[in-house]
């Protein structure tokens, strides 16, 4: 029972974030990625190409729709596996912007919240977290 209480737990936690994260977004019409990836320390080419006027567009809608509905997800408990895999190649998106191999921002060496909340992802993947409290328990069922 604490096994499945604390993976609830952290799964809404996590989803908060991610769907907090998300509908500020969305519901800024000022809001764009796009000073954050023209800025990119490593990748810049990749990250300024994302950044140009023909991609914003649509990279901030699927930033933007794309952590609130991962985030949806985790809180409701549907689609964890999936939702978890899209999550880490977004915290990886968001990782390698800031990456000035070994410091990663300002206040960390190698490893920063990017980096664990993908490993948390990828233990819900493995440990099937939806089937805590989530409707992907209830649909196995």
């Amino acid at each position: 029972m604490f096994k499945t209480i604390s993976v609830f737990l952290l799964r809404v936690g996590l989803g908060s974030l991610f769907f907090y994260a998300g509908i500020t977004k969305v519901m800024n019409p000022d809001w764009s990625a796009a000073g954050y990836l023209a800025n990119a320390k490593t990748f810049p080419s990749l990250y300024q190409w994302l950044a140009s006027a023909g991609n914003i567009g649509w990279v901030n809608f699927v930033n933007e729709w794309g952590l609130t509905l991962i985030g949806a997800s985790l809180i409701l408990g549907i689609f964890v596996r999936w939702s978890a895999f899209a999550g880490i190649i977004i915290m990886l998106l968001y990782y390698f912007p800031i990456l000035q191999f070994p410091h990663v921002g300002d206040h960390s060496y190698i490893v920063d919240e990017h980096i664990i909340y993908s490993l948390v992802l990828l233990v819900f993947i493995a440990i099937k977290a939806g089937h805590s409290w989530g409707i992907d328990g209830l649909r196995s069922k």
